[in-house]
């Protein structure tokens, strides 16, 4: 048997206006960018792609499955300006057979550097997820499937979830198959905690649908569902699930609908059922962890990620700008809480929206082949140009707190 886990990021930052050292009022972020780009995505992606799945889930009974992460900051920027995609994932919500996951709800790194904070965030997604659409997330996924050990043992002390989502990394797996569930290591476990599993992606047959379809010079192109569905039969044998990870934006945002990525994600269910009948489906990853044990470990010392070829943190942190931005940042956060409790009704939901990991992934200068996806996906000319936007409006949230200056801004 080998059953395709589909998995979708859903998620929107909230871009910051153009800020400059001179400007002294407390409103950062463009609205009218991010008004304009929900709009255009909520036509080509969310709207389409969200009814076709709906039809999927309806037309096969529950045999189709998908499972959904929508960061907390796409779901307000969906509420404001494209409510009625808010509707079709509720009515999605109605079946079984479809899975929302939990996460922090600014998209944050915040698990690097306050655990606090982390809590807080992954806390507020559950409540929002459960108001929303009924459902108590058991699945958890950290930002851009940002993972190491550590996490997996505070989620297990946390006791709510009871699997996580991470990258199949090749020289993690060393030689072995992404496609069964896997453990922590038992030493990242706290004792008393029930420990979560594992669910890999498989970044070949996810990047074959996330980046490769409508690639003309791709050996395999054009791809057809039956084409896809007979890779993954080939599992059999070795493993049982097809991971498929991806952005939700895969869908008539990065891969445009002239494509034909909407008529392949159309007859995908068919040709997985009628390739080997009765053997290959679809499974959600809470039903996942619940049918298999686990065949191995899993061990990862040092965080890894989904992004670029490296597969770490790379794209959002290691540089100097990147680094300052995201340590400043975070020695605000007892100042704001502060500011918050003593009557700023707005000040922690401005840091939390700047705590978002695209900010910083605006920053990256890396100049090899995943360059051109980081400028891609950036509303600035250079990482550069980020990072002096990021800090004026910083700046101005420290003088908002009275925080004092960074150590090397007051040393001669």
């Amino acid at each position: 048997m080998a059953d395709i886990c589909f998995y979708f990021q859903v998620h929107q930052p909230f871009r910051l206006r153009r800020y400059s050292v001179f400007d002294t009022d407390h409103f950062y972020f463009d609205n009218e960018a991010n008004a304009a780009i929900m709009r255009k995505v909520a036509d080509k992606c969310y709207r389409p792609t969200t009814q076709l799945l709906l039809d999927l889930v309806r037309r096969h009974e529950g045999r189709f499955k998908c499972a959904f992460s929508l960061s907390g900051t796409f779901i307000d920027q969906a509420e404001q300006w494209a409510p009625d995609v808010i509707d079709l994932f509720k009515a999605l919500a109605e079946h079984e057979c479809v899975e929302f996951i939990g996460e922090t709800t600014h998209h944050s790194l915040s698990f690097l550097f306050s655990r606090s904070e982390f809590d807080e965030q992954v806390n507020a997604q559950a409540a929002r997820i459960h108001s929303l659409f009924g459902r108590a997330p058991v699945t958890f996924r950290n930002t851009e499937l940002i993972y190491l050990n550590e996490l997996a043992g505070h989620v297990a002390w946390r006791g709510r979830y009871k699997a996580v989502l991470c990258e199949g990394v090749d020289w993690l797996l060393r030689g072995r198959s992404p496609a069964f569930v896997y453990a922590p290591p038992g030493r990242g476990t706290p004792a008393g905690a029930s420990p979560v599993k594992l669910l890999l992606k498989n970044h070949r047959l996810s990047d074959d649908i996330a980046f490769r379809f409508g690639n003309r010079g791709w050996p395999e192109w054009p791809m057809s569902a039956e084409k896809f569905a007979s890779w993954v039969n080939l599992i059999n044998g070795d493993g049982y699930l097809a991971n498929l990870f991806m952005d939700y934006e895969t869908f008539g945002e990065h891969q445009w609908a002239e494509t034909g990525i909407f008529d392949f994600l159309r007859a995908l269910p068919d040709a997985v059922f009628a390739m080997n009948p009765g053997q290959n489906g679809f499974i959600l990853p809470r039903e996942a962890v619940a049918s298999h044990d686990p065949v191995g470990e899993y061990d990862v010392e040092r965080p890894i990620s989904w992004a670029d070829s490296e597969r770490d943190l790379s794209a959002w942190l290691g540089n100097p700008l990147q680094d300052n931005a995201v340590s400043e940042l975070y020695a605000l956060e007892g100042p704001v809480k502060a500011k918050h409790a003593a009557g700023d009704p707005w000040v922690l939901e401005d840091w939390r929206k700047l705590t978002t990991s695209d900010h910083v992934y605006y920053m990256c200068t890396k100049h090899w082949a995943d360059g051109d996806v980081h400028k891609y996906f950036s509303p600035y000319d250079s990482p550069y140009d980020a990072y002096i936007n990021f800090m004026n409006v910083l700046d101005n949230l420290r003088t908002r707190v009275g925080a004092p200056a960074p150590a090397w801004a007051t040393t001669g």
